[in-house]
């Protein structure tokens, strides 16, 4: 990793972590999804 003086903005540190942290989110729901048999909107009582 290169040693850069910011780690905030659109730096290629920032944006890794953003697209690890999007995937975790997006196989959570998936997970959850399966285990409860419902879609998030319904789980959060929008449907």
């Amino acid at each position: 990793m290169d040693n850069e003086t910011t780690k905030f903005g659109f730096t290629q540190f920032a944006e890794t972590w953003n697209g690890r942290l999007a995937m975790l989110g997006f196989l959570i729901g998936l997970l959850t999804e399966l285990m409860t048999g419902q879609g998030i909107l319904s789980q959060i009582g929008l449907m």
